[in-house]
């Protein structure tokens, strides 16, 4: 990493280095990851297999095409920034076609870094909230150590505890939620905690404040929702109507989410996150891969 780059955490509002930045990875997602042909994929692939759209240079075949072509999925995944994680520092630039002995340790590395990331995107965010302020000493602590462990060599990926420190992670991100989450006046208890949503009609719905971790909203009508400050970590947006609905301060929002709904220009979006492209016009900000 350059030394004019700052690390996760030297800038709460800094997210630069956990964004994907395909030219400088050598193309992990297309093939560590298995496909299974579905309305997402258009073929079966196994693990470590290289897809047959990539191309010599790493690059996709039918990039501005994926959705056309039967890969929405393609579209939606978000590595955050763990591809050029191990392909520029972990690997220190061999790819796996010019030194193939890397591959499959390579392909194994990528996956759990891609997890390790994950939780950087979520800390980083944390530590910017005011009303978790009590907190940030806890989730800097949190956010230097799993930078620590985004940063050992390939071979102790092998024996890494991921699982573990997820929890310990999720815990404090919890405790973040809730701080933030009460200071919205006269809030109802609204607790959709991995809650069966999946068609909703909740158009309009004031849902400020509420906790959706988890929640399956798949193809839910959301259009015109109140979702400031809602806690939407891993909340299922697969094909939900966005259109015209309000994410602003919304907590633990991801690209990937929003990749996998539909919108509009009046969707209200974080300043952190961009407009999908298959929404419509986007701002200036790219997606997350080229």
């Amino acid at each position: 990493m350059p030394d004019n780059v700052p690390r996760p955490g030297t800038d709460s509002n800094d997210r630069a280095t956990l964004r994907a930045d395909c030219a400088n990875c050598f193309g992990l997602c297309c093939v560590a990851l298995t496909l299974t042909r579905s309305a997402d994929f258009a073929i079966n692939k196994d693990a470590g297999k290289p897809c047959r759209n990539l191309q010599k240079d790493f690059r996709c075949g039918i990039h501005t095409d994926l959705r056309t072509q039967g890969f929405p999925g393609c579209t939606v995944y978000d590595c955050f920034g763990a591809g050029q994680k191990v392909s520029r520092e972990t690997f220190d630039g061999q790819d796996w076609r010019r030194s193939p002995q890397t591959a499959e340790q390579m392909f194994q590395v990528f996956p759990v870094m891609r997890q390790l990331h994950e939780l950087l995107w979520y800390l980083t965010e944390a530590l910017s909230l005011g009303a978790a302020r009590s907190l940030h000493a806890e989730i800097r602590r949190g956010l230097e150590e799993t930078d620590r462990l985004t940063r050992l060599p390939a071979e102790a990926f092998t024996n890494l505890d991921v699982a573990s420190h997820r929890d310990d992670v999720a815990g404090l991100l919890l405790r973040t939620s809730e701080l933030v989450r009460a200071t919205v006046p006269r809030r109802k208890k609204r607790d959709h905690r991995g809650a069966d949503l999946i068609g909703a009609r909740l158009k309009g719905a004031d849902l400020r404040g509420a906790d959706l971790r988890g929640a399956y909203l798949i193809a839910a009508d959301l259009t015109g929702a109140d979702l400031r400050l809602a806690d939407l970590i891993g909340a299922d947006f697969r094909d939900a109507d966005l259109s015209g609905a309000d994410f602003t301060g919304s907590l633990f929002l991801t690209q990937a989410q929003l990749n996998a709904a539909r919108g509009d220009t009046a969707t209200k979006l974080p300043p952190s996150l961009s407009r999908p492209t298959h929404w419509g016009p986007v701002n200036s900000r790219p997606g997350p891969c080229r």
